[in-house]
C-alpha cells in the first residue's frame, strides 16, 4: 500500500497498481547495489593484484640494491 498526500488529500494507492509502482523501484535499487558491490570488488581485485606483483618486485630490487652498494 503506497499512501501520498496530493492538495491536503489523501490517496491510497493499493492493489496491482501498488505493485506496478514497487515492482521497478526495487528493481533499480537491486541493480544499483549489484553494480556498486561489482565495483568495489573489481577495485579489491586491482589493488590486490598490484600488490601481489609490486611488493615482490620492490623486495627483488631492495635486495639488489643493497647487494651492488658500496659499504660504508
Amino acid at each position: 500500500m503506497i499512501v501520498i498526500y496530493r492538495n491536503g488529500e489523501r490517496v491510497v494507492i493499493s492493489g496491482w497498481r501498488a505493485w506496478l509502482i514497487v515492482g521497478p523501484a526495487v528493481l533499480v535499487a537491486a541493480l544499483i547495489v549489484v553494480a556498486l558491490i561489482s565495483l568495489m570488488l573489481g577495485i579489491a581485485l586491482t589493488i590486490f593484484t598490484v600488490l601481489l606483483f609490486v611488493v615482490p618486485v620492490a623486495i627483488a630490487l631492495a635486495l639488489l640494491v643493497r647487494l651492488f652498494s658500496k659499504p660504508r
